[in-house]
């Protein structure tokens, strides 16, 4: 359920970024900015501070990786949502937010009203992939995918085929209705199969089933200066 005022927590290095993102969220009645940090040091001690309700994070910080930092909010503010905003559309650097735990990945050239919806999507306890990288890091998760000749996981032994076929679905970030429409499914039934999928992986959220999904296909090696 979406708060009915929405806390956000701006993280950039760049002031007039974050000037502007101020400025444009500060006209959304149900958005509250009470912070801003240009560091992942700084985002770090702010979250802590604030606990607030949606950091929106830059995928490159002075002292550290969007997925590094993302994954270090996630533990000193749990409750927290994270929605990565960047203008890195390389496939594996939205991979790489994934499987940090992002709730969503944004390009920063998106328009005023996808990214308000986004936020409000994101808070309310849903994924949001940008539809320009969606397509393109499911075509990379299923290339890398297919090249892989390493046994799957037991974990993945234990889903059933119809699992496993919403398991890329759910990676591209579609929502139940988008998956129900694809497998030919009614919206109950693929929310059951979510739960199952959720229970047999012993994760509690969509991303981190995206995540498992990704760790079982080929390892991979990300350059941290790309």
């Amino acid at each position: 359920m979406k708060p009915a005022r929405i806390t956000i927590l701006l993280v950039d290095d760049h002031e007039v970024v974050r000037q502007g993102l101020r400025s444009l969220l500060s006209l959304e009645k149900d958005f509250v900015i009470v912070g801003e940090a240009a560091t992942a040091e700084e985002s770090v001690r702010e979250a802590v501070r604030l606990q607030p309700h949606l950091i929106l994070l830059d995928m490159k910080l002075p002292d550290g990786t969007g997925p590094d930092t993302c994954a270090t909010l996630l533990k000193c503010a749990p409750e927290s949502r994270i929605l990565m905003l960047t203008s890195y559309s390389d496939d594996t650097m939205v991979v790489a937010a994934i499987r940090s735990g992002a709730h969503g990945y944004l390009l920063k050239d998106i328009r005023s009203p996808e990214l308000t919806q986004a936020i409000r999507a994101v808070a309310s306890g849903q994924s949001y992939l940008d539809t320009r990288v969606a397509q393109q890091t499911l075509t990379w998760i299923r290339r890398r995918s297919a090249q892989s000749q390493a046994p799957l996981p037991r974990e993945r032994a234990q889903l059933s085929p119809q699992e496993r076929a919403i398991l890329p679905l759910l990676a591209e970030g579609k929502t139940n209705k988008e998956i129900a429409a694809s497998l030919k499914l009614s919206d109950k039934t693929v929310k059951n199969y979510l739960a199952h999928i959720f229970d047999k992986l012993q994760v509690s959220r969509r991303t981190e089933a995206v995540a498992w999904y990704l760790k079982s296909c080929q390892p991979y090696s990300l350059d941290q200066n790309g």
